[in-house]
């Protein structure tokens, strides 16, 4: 018997049966036994859910084995991987083709299945979840059975699954659609925060991707802009090592995790602490292919709640949300990051049918984030948000309802693909029903 626990420490599982599967025979046999028996089988990747959305009941199915790009297809624009596959492995394998996502969000340690199925989103671009970029999937039901999923094969399963929070069954294979690989130019600069709500839009339409971190109890933002700069790869102007050194892995990780750490402790400190790092944040300009300037290493430990509020209401919900945290005396060390997304149609994406706002509050792993998150969750309902499946949140199956349109086509589905529950959970059986 084996024992889980996620990457956030929020989540654990004892007493669980642990099957690392070669492929796809051994995925089934694992889910017909798990049916005759009338137990679940839960598949964990990487573990950066904060949710419990991929805990552990019965059978544990971790699909390290399963890695790697299996079928590129250079006519149609495609790239075939295991789902097992780390996204920084796929981008990796990518950039050695010449290939590239379109978009992606800024940590890369999560399996490809865990990404899309919790709905992993980036900023700006034609298509900021990769969701919406899955062209095709390959799933065992919960009957054992395996089902191929592409636009003119079983094409409401590929319509619905692409974020099907593991409820329809395991991942065994998904098709992204590629592009040449290309270089983004990133300008980094901070901003008041009149200056910065004030040119939002025309940032967001002057730049391909869009990222603002709001520190509280501060009046400055940083933001983070990328502009496509074209596939000639010789033009790349990367930060020199030193820099990268110093800006992302010293100071944003080493002296970031250990400050917030010990603020847990003085938290009349975290005010000023906050406003000392806005006044020392400096310009930066620089280039490089698509996933070194999209993605970054993070290795402080947090918990985070996300919600996507239309993107109408966005400015007017983060307005609301500094009012609410600077009456409420809380002290909160970590930034507010505010992205953006267009309207998709991923049924069980959060920008499902609007363009969206993202925004992600974060506290550091050993402060107690109930209060903050509670508060900040109540100006996303008033705002008509809807959370992000992976990150941490209370809402409950008749709610979430209301938020998607065709959440009663994903539950027909369901019933459909996995009559007997056998992906189901404590997490799935709240946000979905039983």
């Amino acid at each position: 018997m084996a024992s889980w626990r996620n990457w956030s420490g929020l989540e654990s599982a004892e007493g669980i049966d642990r099957v690392t599967p070669h492929g796809v025979d051994e995925v089934v046999s694992c889910v017909r036994r798990a049916r005759v028996a009338g137990h679940t089988v839960k598949v964990a990747g990487t573990g950066h859910s904060f949710t419990g959305i991929a805990r552990p009941e019965h059978a544990l199915l971790v699909p390290e084995l399963m890695r790697g790009i299996v079928a590129v297809d250079r006519d149609a624009g495609t790239v075939t991987a295991l789902a097992g596959t780390r996204l920084a492995d796929l981008n990796a394998g990518l950039e050695r083709l010449g290939l590239s996502l379109h978009n992606m969000g800024d940590i890369a340690e999560q399996t490809l299945a865990g990404a899309i199925s919790t709905g992993t989103h980036g900023t700006g671009g034609r298509a900021a979840g990769l969701a919406a970029q899955v062209v095709a999937l390959e799933l065992v039901d919960g009957t054992g059975r395996l089902v191929r999923a592409t636009a003119t094969e079983n094409p409401d399963v590929l319509e619905l699954a692409r974020v099907g929070l593991g409820a329809l069954g395991v991942l065994v294979t998904i098709t992204f659609a590629v592009e040449p690989l290309f270089l983004l130019r990133a300008t980094e600069e901070p901003m008041t925060w009149d200056a910065a709500l004030a040119s939002f839009d025309e940032l967001v339409a002057d730049n391909d991707h869009v990222d603002m971190y709001w520190f509280p109890h501060t009046d400055r933002l940083l933001t983070k802009r990328n502009r496509r700069a074209g596939t000639d790869l010789s033009a790349a102007e990367p930060l020199p090592r030193w820099r990268s050194w110093l800006d992302d892995d010293l100071l944003s990780n080493s002296v970031f995790g250990a400050q917030t750490a010990a603020l847990n402790h003085a938290p009349r400190a975290i005010p000023p602490a906050n406003r000392l790092a806005a006044r020392l944040l400096g310009p930066r300009t620089y280039s490089d292919v698509a996933h070194r300037v999209f993605t970054s290493e993070r290795r402080v430990v947090f918990r985070e709640m996300e919600y996507a509020v239309p993107r109408a209401a966005g400015l007017d919900a983060l307005r609301e949300c500094r009012r609410v945290l600077e009456a409420s005396g809380l002290a909160i060390s970590f930034p507010v990051e505010i992205r953006v997304a267009p309207a998709d149609d991923v049924p069980l994406s959060t920008a499902y049918r609007r363009d969206s706002v993202y925004l992600a509050f974060h506290t550091h792993r050993r402060t107690d984030h109930a209060l903050y998150f509670a508060l900040m969750e109540a100006v996303m309902k008033d705002h008509d948000g809807r959370p992000h499946w992976g990150k941490l949140h209370t809402r409950q199956a008749d709610g979430l309802a209301a938020l998607y349109p065709r959440f009663g086509d994903f539950l027909a589905l369901r019933d459909r693909l996995d009559p007997d529950r056998v992906f189901a959970n404590a997490y799935l059986r709240r946000v979905l029903g039983s």
